[in-house]
């Protein structure tokens, strides 16, 4: 969802392979595993940083670095996507492939899970052929331990030869004996690098270091890998006393993922998820709004006291100020009620349920059902749905996961919905939040089946090809911990999309105060704009003003409705606006009909991707044709939906 500095550590900027030490005798701790087996945890909780974490596969997508010290010694921990085997079949097990294969770390730390530690054997297999320098972190001690399943470390150890560590990486329980086996497996000389074939890196191995770690290896027949060999490594090692530990998992997935059931449950979650939302931002929006309003006395008086001349001060405070105050008071709330929520359907591991739930309808488009993945990551930001994209092996079906991935509504984009809808739809009284959760829900829908459209006509056109089969993992269920829940939405995610919108909001208050103040032969530079977009603009059932503010909102969503509102202003300023009930009655002494709101609301919800998206496409794709596609396909539709609907309602107007 939210991307940020702190969130992908110190390797943000190179992908990770530029190694940041903070001095020479730092070890480097190269981070591997499955998907969802908390390498991320691990990560987070030894360096501090804040990786996004969540319950299930594919959550990493790029090697994160970050920094830990114990007992006087240094750490430069590289969290690697997770994967499988080395034998790479997506972008983000190649990233994990090419770092592993690179040696460029002093230790491996294998990252398994307690709960199905035969499965992981295999990777760890092959990375021992790859290096002697392992320490095996047997992860989720804790949940093997409330599953009653036993696992005899320390017979582990010997079979393996490498040390091997019981971590509880969530409560932080085993890190210290983590942190003592990987120093000493670091320092115990300089081991051995058998390179990895296929992949351009040379061996340059002792011959004497790859004889011992051959005959470590060849001990128990890893050299040729295979189910079988994990089989016989974990046996006698694992002891299920509970033989139907998995049964209440099996009866909640015929409930959530039943072919009855499946659909009706996730449409009532996203229900539930919107209303509280709209419910809970009501009454803060409104505080802030109080708040904000009043400070601007004080601001006009305290630069009057500095001596600045009246325009810069109307400037400032009625320009960039009042811009920057509506996007907080009606941003803030909506975004710290969202972000937990929907981290707590990540957490608990419901996501790769949608995921199932959603598979036909993508492979009946010719996509892939790991989309589902990357649109709920769409949600909380477009830019991180287009990274997200890939998990997804096939680059044909990772460019439709791209291109339609603007077509569900990003975090931006919901302030404006929840407004229109609230204004002009969901009527007054207790019933009025239903009203409008029940419209969000139902636009958000129209999203989603546009996205199955849109892949539909792009596989059957410009990107023509057979879906590719979907195995996704699914993980236990577990019960989210609240507190780092709100913790981590809230700096992580709410925080960081704000801080974002911000940077757009203000220098566009000052911008939009010069448009709407400056004139050219008696009239506004925002008039003339918005005067020559009204005859385009009147085709899809808006008006000048409504379009410019889409257009000059590009850098992000959230500053849409202050420019609207400033350009309909005389006075080029955004003035007080007490309710939703006053911002309708402006609306309407503008023109704006039931008609021109479900306008507002198609073009909200499908339009152009801003300008971070559009940065991050043209970084994913590599390429500036797909980067226009990616424009022009949400754009086209838009304006083509929009355009539709108010033909439509135009020839019933004439009947």
């Amino acid at each position: 969802m939210g991307l940020s500095k702190s969130s992908i550590g110190l390797g943000a900027l190179d992908e990770g392979r530029v190694l940041h030490k903070k001095r020479e005798g730092d070890i480097v701790a190269a981070l591997a595993g499955n998907p969802n087996v908390g390498k991320s945890t691990v990560f987070n909780q030894m360096t501090g940083l804040r990786q996004h974490t969540g319950n299930w596969a594919g959550k990493t997508v790029a090697n994160a670095q970050g920094y830990a010290s114990y007992e006087g010694q240094g750490y430069v921990l590289v969290d690697i996507p997770g994967c499988y085997s080395l034998d790479a079949h997506s972008a983000e097990e190649g990233v994990a492939r090419d770092f592993i294969c690179s040696g460029e770390y002093d230790v491996a730390v294998v990252v398994c899970d307690a709960l199905c530690l035969e499965r992981n054997m295999g990777l760890v297999l092959q990375i021992l052929q790859k290096t002697e320098k392992v320490v095996v972190c047997v992860n989720l001690m804790d949940e093997a331990e409330k599953k009653q399943i036993c696992i005899d470390l320390k017979k582990l150890e010997e079979r393996l030869g490498v040390p091997v560590v019981g971590t509880a990486a969530r409560d932080g329980t085993g890190l210290e004996e983590l942190y003592l086996a990987m120093k000493e497996r670091a320092k115990a000389g300089e081991g051995a690098w058998h390179g990895c074939v296929g992949c351009g890196y040379r061996s340059d191995a002792a011959a004497d270091a790859q004889r011992g770690a051959d005959k470590c290896i060849c001990k128990y027949g890893c050299r040729h890998g295979g189910e079988w060999t994990a089989e016989e490594i974990c046996r006698g090692i694992v002891e299920y006393k509970d033989k139907e530990y998995a049964a209440a998992d099996r009866r909640k997935d015929k409930f959530f993922t039943g072919k009855i059931t499946g659909i009706p449950v996730m449409v009532l979650l996203l229900f539930f998820i919107f209303w509280l939302t709209i419910v809970g931002a009501n009454y803060p929006s409104e505080l802030l709004h109080d708040f904000f309003l009043s400070l601007e006395d004080k601001l006009i008086y305290g630069l009057s006291r500095l001596g600045m001349p009246v325009w810069i001060r109307e400037m400032l405070v009625y320009g960039m100020f009042r811009v920057v105050a509506w996007v907080v008071s009606v941003m803030l709330p909506p975004m710290a009620i969202f972000f937990p929520l929907f981290t707590v359907l990540e957490d608990s591991g419901y996501l790769p349920r949608v995921a199932f739930n959603l598979d036909k309808c993508f492979k009946k488009c010719r996509a892939c059902g790991k989309q589902a993945l990357t649109m709920a990551m769409g949600f909380g930001c477009n830019a991180a749905g287009v990274v997200g994209c890939r998990i997804i092996d096939s680059p044909r079906e990772r460019l439709i996961a791209i291109i339609t991935n603007s077509f569900v509504p990003c975090n931006g984009r919901f302030p404006t919905l929840i407004a229109v809808i609230t204004m002009f739809f969901a009527g007054m009284g207790a019933g009025a939040s239903l009203g409008a959760a029940l419209l969000l829900t139902g636009v958000i829908l129209l999203g989603i089946g546009l996205t199955f459209f849109a892949s539909w006509f792009l596989s059957a056109t410009f990107l023509k090809g057979v879906p590719s089969s979907f195995a996704l993992e699914m993980p236990p269920y577990r019960r989210p911990q609240i507190g780092k829940v709100v913790i981590r939405s809230v700096f992580d995610r709410t925080m960081f999309v704000l801080g974002r919108a911000l940077l757009s909001a203000a220098p566009a208050g000052i911008l939009l105060w010069v448009l709407a103040n400056f004139e050219i032969e008696g009239m506004t530079m925002l008039s003339r704009l918005a005067g020559f977009l009204d005859r385009p603009a009147r085709l899809m059932g808006m008006d000048g003003v409504i379009l410019l503010a889409f257009i000059l909102g590009l850098p992000a969503n959230e500053i849409v409705v202050p420019i609207m509102l400033m350009a309909y202003l005389a006075e080029g300023s955004l003035v007080e606006v007490s309710d939703l009930h006053a911002l309708k009655q402006l609306l309407v002494n503008q023109g704006w009909t039931w008609a021109t709101a479900v306008s507002v609301m198609l073009f909200t919800l499908v339009h152009w991707p801003c300008a971070t998206t559009c940065l991050t496409i043209r970084k994913e794709t590599g390429s500036m044709k797909w980067t226009v596609i990616s424009f022009l396909v949400p754009c086209v539709s838009g304006c083509l939906l929009c355009m539709l609907f108010h033909g439509l309602v135009s020839l019933v107007i004439k009947l």
